[in-house]
C-alpha cells in the first residue's frame, strides 16, 4: 500500500520510477525546479483554499510531474518526499547549487549593503541561498540580495542541540502545515529542529513515530530525558527534561513550554492517550 503523501501517483499521471508499481494513464520523468519564494505552500489540491499539507522553503528542490495550466504545479519535494500542489509562480529553473542556509529564525534580504534600506524579502530558518561574495557584514546572493552574514551558516553546519533549536520557536503561532517562525505545526517543529541538527526526519508525526528512534519501555518512560519524543495520534512533543516539553500545539495556538504530566492529562481528557515515547 503506497502512502499518497509520499507517492507521486494519480489516476492520470505518475512518476516514471513508479511504472509497474502503480496504475496511471501515463508516466513521466518529471523536471526538477527550485523554490524561489521564501515560503511556498504545498497543498492537497490546486487551489489557494485547499489544505496546506506542508511548506517548501526557499532553495528547496522539487520534482514537478504535472501542471494544470491554471497556476499550479504537482510534484514531490526532494528533501522529504512530500507530494502535493505548489504555486507555479513560486518555482524557477535551478541555478547554481545552494552554498549556505539561514540559521536565524528569519533574515532580511536588502538591495544593498545597508540595514537602512527597505528589505525586499524575509527568508526563514533552513531556507538555502547561493552566495557569490561577502561585502562587509553582508553576504551577497547570486541574484544580488544582501543578507546579514550573522544569520547564515554553511550547509553542513550542525546545530549541537535540537531541543534548544526547537525552543527558539516558543511563541511562534500554530499553523497547520507550517514549518517557519511565521507559523509552525508540531511535526514541522520536530522536522526543522532535527534536520538542523543533522538528523534526517520525515514530515508528519505518524511518519516520525514510525521512523525515529526506539520506543521506550514503561519503566524507561517514567524517566524522560532531554530530546525524547512523545507521540499521540496526530501530535508530537519534545521533552526538554524530565518534567517539561516544548511543542507546537492548537491548545495554545503557539509553540509553548508545558509541564509534561499536565499536557498528558489535558490531552487525555480531550480523548487521546500517549501512543509512544521514542528516544533517538
Amino acid at each position: 500500500m503506497h502512502d499518497p503523501r509520499l507517492t507521486p501517483a494519480r489516476d492520470d499521471v505518475a512518476a516514471k520510477y513508479l511504472e509497474g508499481k502503480v496504475k496511471a494513464d501515463r508516466f513521466v520523468e518529471g523536471q526538477v525546479f527550485e523554490v524561489n519564494d521564501a515560503i511556498a505552500p504545498l497543498r492537497a489540491a490546486p487551489a489557494a483554499d485547499a489544505e496546506q499539507m506542508t511548506q517548501a522553503l526557499k532553495g528547496e528542490r522539487v520534482t514537478i510531474y504535472d501542471r494544470n495550466g491554471e497556476g499550479w504545479a504537482w510534484g514531490q519535494l526532494v528533501s522529504d518526499g512530500y507530494v502535493g500542489w505548489l504555486p507555479d509562480s513560486a518555482l524557477m529553473r535551478p541555478a547554481a547549487a545552494p552554498t549556505h542556509k539561514v540559521t536565524a529564525l528569519w533574515t532580511f534580504a536588502f538591495a544593498g549593503p545597508s540595514i537602512k534600506l527597505p528589505p525586499s524579502e524575509a527568508i526563514p530558518m533552513s531556507a538555502t541561498v547561493t552566495l557569490v561574495r561577502e561585502e562587509g557584514s553582508f553576504a551577497v546572493t547570486r541574484d544580488g540580495h544582501y543578507l546579514p552574514r550573522q544569520h547564515l551558516g554553511a550547509l553542513d553546519l550542525i546545530a549541537p542541540d535540537f531541543v534548544a533549536l526547537a525552543e527558539r520557536f516558543v511563541g511562534t503561532p500554530y499553523l497547520w502545515g507550517g514549518k517557519s517562525a511565521f507559523g509552525i505545526d508540531c511535526s514541522g517543529l520536530v522536522q526543522i529542529a532535527l534536520t538542523s541538527a543533522g538528523t534526517g526526519c520525515p514530515r508528519d508525526s505518524d511518519m516520525q513515530q514510525d521512523g525515529l528512534g526506539r520506543e521506550l519501555t514503561a519503566a524507561e518512560a517514567r524517566h524522560l530525558q532531554r530530546g525524547d519524543l512523545i507521540f499521540w495520534k496526530g501530535h508530537v512533543a519534545i521533552a526538554r527534561d524530565a518534567t517539561t516539553i516544548v511543542h507546537a500545539n492548537a491548545h495554545h495556538m503557539a509553540t509553548a513550554v508545558e509541564n509534561t504530566q499536565a499536557a498528558i492529562a489535558r490531552i487525555k481528557a480531550a480523548g487521546s492517550e500517549v501512543a509512544a515515547i521514542k528516544r533517538l
